[in-house]
């Protein structure tokens, strides 16, 4: 538990598993928390009424959506129209590539929005949910970046800069699984049955339950032993 009650946090929401139990973390040790999430154009925007109930549920200071449109840059089945890969089972996922539904330079981006508002309350940490266990590959998601975007980030602010504040980028599900996080959000009361993982929903909100999110999704609540509140088409 963080002693300072003025300590403050951003957390990067998606309105998913991952998001939503980073701030329920960032909740349990003290900080004020200031959730930021986007619409950047991905073909799930539908996610975004999952990041409100989520701000809403676990009573945050401030849910700010932003706009963008990566769809103008493209290069991702999230962005793009390029069908979303869908598979029987998370072994289907195995391969050394980086897989299409990698959004180019996507934390890169989010987190330099998350950084700005963080220089303007002078907050002390980002919080993002990113996993280096069960996760897709992706670039932006690895230990080693998120300790070079950290030093970056210091030196990019007037406030890093001048020592007022020393901003941490905090990852506390990097080394967990998403069983792991799943039972870690149950036991900081997480009501995952607000959030959303699909990368391909239908227009009612369903999941598809064969893209590779939905696939890790169930493979969590499995290995968790706890039932999976998500409705699947």
């Amino acid at each position: 538990m963080n002693n300072n009650k003025n300590m403050k946090a951003i957390v990067l929401s998606s309105g998913g598993i991952d998001s939503s139990t980073a701030m329920a973390i960032a909740k349990s040790e003290g900080y004020i928390v200031y959730s930021l999430s986007f619409n950047y154009g991905q073909r799930h925007s539908i996610e975004l009424e999952s990041a409100k109930k989520i701000a809403k549920a676990m009573k945050v200071k401030k849910h700010l959506i932003l706009d963008l449109d990566l769809r103008k840059i493209g290069g991702s089945a999230l962005t793009e129209e390029i069908d979303v890969p869908k598979h029987d089972s998370t072994e289907q996922l195995v391969s050394d590539d980086i897989p299409i539904t990698y959004v180019p330079a996507r934390n890169t981006i989010l987190l330099s929005y998350g950084l700005a508002w963080a220089e303007v309350l002078k907050a002390e940490a980002i919080f993002i949910g990113v996993t280096a266990v069960d996760y897709s590959g992706y670039p932006d998601c690895r230990p080693e970046y998120i300790k070079a975007y950290e030093k970056m980030a210091n030196l990019a602010t007037r406030t890093g800069v001048t020592g007022e504040t020393k901003l941490k980028i905090k990852t506390p599900l990097i080394d967990l699984s998403k069983g792991e996080i799943i039972k870690r959000g149950i036991e900081l009361g997480v009501d995952y049955s607000l959030t959303l993982s699909c990368y391909d929903p239908d227009l009612s909100g369903r999941s598809c339950g064969k893209c590779d999110s939905c696939l890790h999704r169930k493979k969590g609540f499995k290995e968790a032993g706890i039932a999976d509140p998500t409705i699947y088409v």
